[in-house]
């Protein structure tokens, strides 16, 4: 296991959290307005996020013991 891939893992969970958190504005942002489906098709972009920075967190753990 290489400390470079451990740190590349590391910044790709920090740019899912920055894309997420900008995603979840934007849905937000549509949602209970007229454009709901921007709104619902953000809110999915959102869980799929989600869902990959967990799996990112388990590729991390696995570098520590």
């Amino acid at each position: 296991m290489s400390d470079s891939d451990l740190a590349e893992l590391s910044t790709l969970r920090a740019q899912v959290d920055d894309v997420l958190e900008r995603v979840t504005a934007i849905a937000e942002r549509y949602d209970n307005t007229a454009s709901t489906a921007i709104a619902s098709d953000a809110f999915a972009a959102e869980r799929a996020l989600t869902t990959a920075r967990r799996s990112l967190d388990r590729a991390i753990a696995h570098f520590t013991p």
